[in-house]
Formats: C-alpha cells, sequence, structure tokens
C-alpha cells in the first residue's frame, strides 16, 4: 500500500515487533567494539563490506540506530543510499570531495550556502579545482558547461535570497555527460522537494534543521541515486565518516513530528507574511510559495509544499544600520542563524550577499510561537526605526 508523506514520516525506519512485541522507536545502540562469534564470520563480512554491503561491524561503521535513520531518508530523498555526517557542511564538502579531483571543473549557482562557497573558495580552488560561480538558472548551466565540468551544484531554493532553479532542465542540460547534479535539499526536507525524483543525482540535506527540529544537534546527510551511491558510500567508509546514535535516535524521533512542526510552522509564516506585505517600509518578502515570487511557478510545479524561513526586503531608504536595530529590538525572535527549530530566529544579510543587490534584507524563521505575538514584537520593532 501506498502511504501519503505524513504517514510516511511517523512510520518509516519503525521497528517490528519481535516474539510479539518490541519498542515504537528503533534502539540507541551504543558501542565501539562489535563481536563476531568466529574468525570465519569476521572474515566473511569483511569482504561482503568491501563489496558495498552495509553491515554491523564496527561502531564508527554505524550501528542499527544509524542504519535506521538512513533508511528513512533513504525511502524519503526517494534514492538508493543515505549517507550520515557530523554536520550539513560535512555533508556538503564530502560530496566535493569525493567527486571532485584536479583539474575538474565545477559550476555552483552564485547563491549556495555561504560556508559551502568558502570550501569552494579556498580548498578546492587551491587544490587545482576550478570552481565557477554561476548567477541565474539553467540557461547559465547550458552556457557554462566544459568538457571538464563534473559537477553542477545548487541550493533549491537559494540560501537567504530564496531564488527557484529548475532542476529538470539543469538535468536535461548534463545529460549524456559525466556530470553530477547536487543540490543542497535543506530548505525541501523532509518530504516538500525531492530533487533526486527531478533528475539530480545527489540530495543533500541539513538534519539539524527541521528534521531534527529542536535545535539540540547538527548532522548531515547525503542521499544519492544509483549513478554515484556506491561511490559516495565507499568513500566516507574510506574517511571513516560517522555519527553519534545518540543524535541519530533523536533525529529520528524529530522526523515522527516534522509534519506537525512544519505545517504550524508555515502558517504561522503565512500570518506573519500576510502583515508585512501590508507594512509601509517592506519594500518586498522572498519566499517562493507567494504568487508574486520570481521562481513561483517552477516552486508550484516541484514542491509540495513550504517551510517558514523567508527574507524580507526593505524600502531603498532604510539602512543596513537601521536593518540591524530592527533585529537587535526584536524580543522573541532569537539571534541566529541554524533554522528549522521550534524558535523564531532573525538575522541581517549586507548588501551583496549571494549577488543580492536590492535593499536591506533580514532572513526570518518563523517559530511555534502564537503568530499575533510574533506580529506585534515585529510591528515594534518597525516603529522605532521611525523615531
Amino acid at each position: 500500500m501506498t502511504h501519503r508523506d505524513k504517514t510516511r514520516l511517523v512510520h518509516v525506519s519503525r521497528t517490528r515487533p519481535a516474539e510479539g512485541t518490541g519498542p515504537v522507536n528503533p534502539p540507541i545502540v551504543r558501542t565501539s567494539t562489535v563481536l563476531y562469534k568466529d574468525m570465519a564470520t569476521l572474515r566473511s563480512m569483511a569482504v561482503r563490506r568491501s563489496r558495498g554491503e552495509r553491515l554491523f561491524t564496527y561502531g564508527i561503521r554505524g550501528t542499527p540506530t544509524t542504519f535506521a535513520l538512513e533508511d528513512a531518508l533513504t525511502e524519503i530523498e526517494q534514492g538508493s543510499r543515505t549517507m550520515l555526517f557530523p554536520s550539513g557542511l560535512a555533508a556538503i564538502a564530502h560530496v566535493f570531495l569525493s567527486v571532485l579531483k584536479p583539474g575538474d571543473h565545477a559550476l555552483l549557482a552564485e547563491t549556495i550556502y555561504g560556508p559551502a562557497r568558502g570550501i569552494a573558495e579556498h580548498y578546492l580552488a587551491e587544490r587545482g579545482i576550478e570552481c565557477e560561480f554561476y548567477p541565474g538558472g539553467h540557461e547559465e548551466v547550458g552556457r557554462r558547461l566544459r568538457p571538464a565540468t563534473r559537477l553542477v551544484y545548487l541550493d533549491n531554493p537559494g540560501s537567504i535570497v530564496f531564488d527557484v532553479q529548475d532542476v529538470p532542465a539543469i538535468a536535461k542540460a548534463v545529460a549524456g555527460r559525466d556530470i553530477l547534479v547536487a543540490v543542497d535539499n535543506t530548505w525541501g526536507a523532509p518530504g516538500l522537494y525531492r530533487p533526486l525524483a527531478l533528475g539530480a543525482d545527489i540530495s543533500i540535506v541539513a538534519i539539524t534543521k527541521y528534521i531534527a527540529g529542536h535545535s539540540d544537534l547538527a548532522m548531515g546527510s547525503v542521499t544519492a541515486n544509483d549513478r554515484c551511491a556506491d561511490r559516495l558510500w565507499a568513500d566516507a567508509n574510506l574517511f571513516c565518516e560517522s555519527v553519534s546514535p545518540d543524535e541519530a535516535y533523536l533525529a529520528l524521533r524529530g522526523l515522527r513530528t516534522a509534519a506537525a512542526r512544519m505545517t504550524m510552522q508555515q502558517a504561522h509564516a503565512a500570518a506573519v507574511i500576510r502583515w508585512l506585505e501590508r507594512h509601509p517600509l517592506i519594500d518586498r518578502i522572498l519566499y517562493p510559495a507567494l504568487e508574486t515570487h520570481p521562481g513561483h511557478a517552477i516552486w508550484k510545479r516541484d514542491f509540495c509544499g513550504a517551510n517558514s524561513l523567508f527574507s524580507l526586503v526593505f524600502r531603498p531608504d532604510i539602512t543596513q544600520q537601521q536593518a540591524n536595530r530592527f533585529v537587535d529590538r526584536l524580543e522573541l525572535f532569537g539571534i541566529g542563524a541554524s533554522w528549522g527549530g521550534f524558535e523564531s530566529l532573525a538575522l541581517t544579510y549586507p548588501q551583496g550577499v549571494n549577488g543580492w543587490s536590492g535593499g536591506s534584507l533580514v532572513r526570518l524563521h518563523i517559530g511555534l510561537e502564537d503568530p499575533a505575538d510574533l506580529i506585534a514584537d515585529i510591528e515594534q520593532a518597525l516603529d522605532a526605526l521611525d523615531t
């Protein structure tokens, strides 16, 4: 039987009763050493692992707890295999290091996550990998492809400015070439967006955000299709990438309530956005779910919904200093970067970030607080800009 996303998030990778009973959640399995009944078993499992089979052989190679999270993400992202990493940025770095080698050319969207750009500019480029940042969408990708191009990498939507790219068109542009398409899918996880189903090869998620949901752990994942999953998995094992089973358990627990939290937070965001759109100091809202957003048509075609992260743009006469003062005056919004938790957050960004050339920009993450209280808080902070 095929189930809808809300049901899948609750039931995916749950334990099955043994001898009539069993725990609701996969148990936490903590260990470094795994014992074997005899040497023949050890050697047999070593051979099977060398062929790419995932087995419980050593704590840092994964335990039943981390395997359960991997399987859940593989099903949700509709991939072939998932690997877990200590953070979202570590997951991004693994894709770069596994896919690219000196002499290769990588196309990266102008609007990618800033620390990912830092890896490209300050690590990859110094090691003979040419990293080219492209503005716009698939048309630019098609124009900039080279014989040495091996990777097209983007956030969808773009970090901070929320531009939306046409992944099926990008996949079509690189079809038949030795090029992988990787998408940071943190905004669309879990279940709002599935880039692998649209032609991408790799989907990266910062589990830290909505999946964990409680701002108390850091973790990242890479889910890939048949074209590159085994290669990425082998390299992750070579580098001995691993995560704590305790944090994997927390991520699984967060996954069960993600749909409920995100539904409520998106409804709160919609209420806040409606109020902001009418305020005279706000020039526009950057949020793909709005019909006025330039990428709305692609978002409506390819996404199953929206979350509660967006940016507001002040009128041109509002300075960066005033935007900073606005954020400083907020009482219910924390000043912090790692969105996706239960609490509301705010940050300002300077002109020029990710190619942004418009007015002063503030990114808001809307949490589980009552939206009327959040609106009142925003109103008092905006009122201060007129004094």
